[in-house]
Parts: structure tokens; C-alpha cells; sequence
């Protein structure tokens, strides 16, 4: 299959071009790759060298992204292409992540919606690598989800552009945002080779203004990036700039790629920072990779009921009434479907 020119991208004197996709808005000479790898510039064209090259695909169910007020019940189809905008030492996809070669199935766009719809999948999720490395294919194969009855989701950095938020907001109807160390600049510097944490605060907001249901994770990794006073800030932030209703994933570290050294984050760790983060005003807060933990759970912000129980990535037990309404004190749960 020939190459895919890429989308968002600006041709520059002297054969350059600037991609416009992610925040880093690399500056790439002719014949050199962008950060993230699979984007190269051949003649003054910027191409895509993953579309559509799918390296990793499976029917997960969306509470594995994690998405808890969207769809719960539902499952997606998910796939992703090797590469990332990142360079986090702690990865646990780091073998796709970071791979050396470009390597996958092709797959193309219409054949990625048929075989959600075969298997029986409500949405495709775009995810296990960064989506916005393979702009592309998720662009083109959301247009034709949305034709065909399913919605879209990203599990998403949040390191994207303007450009690129506003190109597949009228396709994007969810997005996991994931922070690691509560968004510190210093921890993004050292452990991510991120410059700067501002762009993803920006797309944040762009992404709710354009109506795109928000959900947000926060790995703490233990000793390096796991303050609960910035726990606190980023919870604050949430509140202020987002709502309160905007479930908020804590998520436990568990050794990987070249952090092996660094233990699991301590439970206690966890718990003290899902509290936190109530009482900094946010209404669902969850823990996250410890499964059977109660803060798994939806409570009613207004009575503190149980109303929906889950055990890792399954939902055991449903109390919702219709309109997803708290069964004890009649409070709307802010929960999108079932």
C-alpha cells in the first residue's frame, strides 16, 4: 500500500514541514522522522508510515481504558499502530510504544468498522499507543464508525494540538486522558521527555468545549511522582476548569520497562489521594489496578449510596434506576448509557 500523506502539517522553505498534530510541532528536514517515529519527511511531503498498519488489536470492554460513565456495560473494538509522542520510562505498552520497526496488519478503515461490528462492539477505541500518532486512521475510520452506529473514544496523552482536537471532535465522543505523576513538570521532564505540561491542560478544556465526554487518569509512581499535594492541585484544577462530575481514575504503578527497581505504589497511597481529591470538590474518584478495593465503586455524590459495583474491569452490580437515577435518594448519576 503506497504511503498515506499525513494531515495537519505545514511544507516550509528548503523542503522542511512543521506537523501540527501533537504539541511538540516538530520541525522536520527532508528525510528525517518526527519525535514520535512514524511520521517522515520525503521531499517537502510530511507521510504517515503506520496508516494502516495495525500492530495490536482486541474486544476489551471500555471500563478497560478506563471509562466508567460512559457506556459501562458496553465493549469496543481496539487497536493502535507502533509509535508515541512520549518517551515515558515506565511504559507498559513500551514494546509497541517504542518499537524500533514499523510493523502491524493492514487494516484498512472499512475493515476495522466491520470487524467491530461483527464482533458485536458498541465503539471502537483508539488506544494502547498515543492515537494521535496515527491521526489518520483513527480520523478516517471514526468518520465511518459514526456512519455505521458506533461511537469513537481515545485513550490519549492529551498532548494534542488545537488543530487536531477541533479535526476529530465532531468524530470523538469520549476521551481517557491520562496524566502520569499528577501532571508535574518536573516528573514530565525527567520520566517523559515532555517540555511542558500546559498544551494538555489546553486540550482539556478545547475537548470539553467541544462537548467530548471527559475522564481522567493519574498514575502515581511510587516516590518519584506520587505527591499528594499535587494529587490535590490536579484534582483542584478538574474541579475548576472541567466540573466536578468528571470521574477521576488513580491509578496504581506497577513496575515496567526501565523502572523495574520502583515498587508498586503503596494502597495507603492510593486511598489518601482518592480522599483528597473529594475533598477538593470532585464527585467520582476512583482507584484503579487494584481490583476488588471499594474505591472502585460509584457512590452517589449526594447521599453517598452504592449505585453501580465493579470488580476490576467488570460491573457486578447495577442499582441505577431508570435515567440513571440514585436509588435511594433519587439524584441524577452522572453516567452517559448503561
Amino acid at each position: 500500500m503506497a504511503l498515506k500523506e499525513a494531515m495537519l502539517y505545514e511544507r516550509l522553505e528548503g523542503l522542511k514541514v512543521r506537523c501540527n498534530l501533537c504539541a511538540r510541532r516538530c520541525l522536520i528536514v527532508d528525510g528525517k522522522l518526527g519525535f514520535c517515529r512514524v511520521r517522515e519527511n520525503r521531499g517537502g511531503i510530511l507521510y504517515s508510515l503506520v496508516y494502516p498498519r495495525v500492530c495490536s488489536y482486541a474486544i476489551d470492554p471500555i471500563t478497560k481504558k478506563p471509562l466508567a460513565h460512559f457506556h459501562p456495560s458496553a465493549s469496543v473494538f481496539s487497536l493502535a499502530t507502533v509509535g508515541c509522542n512520549f518517551n515515558c520510562l515506565f511504559c507498559d505498552n513500551w514494546v509497541i510504544s517504542h518499537a524500533k520497526d514499523i510493523r502491524g496488519d493492514e487494516i484498512p478503515p472499512e475493515r476495522i468498522v466491520r470487524l467491530a461490528k461483527d464482533y458485536g462492539c458498541e465503539g471502537i477505541s483508539y488506544t494502547y499507543t498515543e492515537p494521535t500518532i496515527f491521526f489518520e486512521l483513527a480520523y478516517e475510520t471514526s468518520r465511518l464508525a459514526r456512519e455505521e452506529g458506533l461511537f469513537n473514544t481515545f485513550v490519549t496523552n492529551g498532548y494534542m494540538t488545537p488543530e487536531a482536537i477541533s479535526t476529530i471532535a465532531p468524530y470523538l465522543d469520549a476521551a481517557t486522558v491520562d496524566f502520569k505523576g499528577s501532571g508535574e513538570p518536573q516528573f514530565y521532564r525527567k520520566f517523559m521527555s515532555v517540555p511542558s505540561v500546559e498544551p494538555i491542560y489546553e486540550g482539556l478544556v478545547e475537548m470539553r468545549r467541544h462537548g467530548i465526554h471527559l475522564e481522567i487518569t493519574d498514575l502515581l509512581v511510587t516516590k518519584y511522582g506520587d505527591s499528594l499535594e499535587s494529587v490535590r492541585r490536579l484534582a483542584r484544577w478538574i474541579r475548576e476548569n472541567l466540573g466536578p462530575d468528571i470521574p477521576f481514575h488513580i491509578l496504581r504503578f506497577h513496575p515496567d520497562f526501565r523502572l523495574m527497581d520502583v515498587p508498586s505504589t503503596p494502597i495507603e497511597t492510593l486511598e489518601k489521594a482518592c480522599e483528597a481529591s473529594r475533598e477538593e470538590g470532585l464527585h467520582y474518584v476512583y482507584i484503579g489496578n487494584v481490583p476488588g478495593h471499594r474505591y472502585e465503586n460509584t457512590y452517589c455524590p449526594s447521599c453517598g449510596e452504592l449505585v453501580v459495583g465493579r470488580f476490576g474491569f467488570d460491573i457486578t452490580r447495577w442499582r441505577l434506576k431508570e435515567g440513571n437515577l440514585c436509588p435511594k435518594c433519587g439524584a441524577k448519576i452522572a453516567i452517559i448509557g448503561r
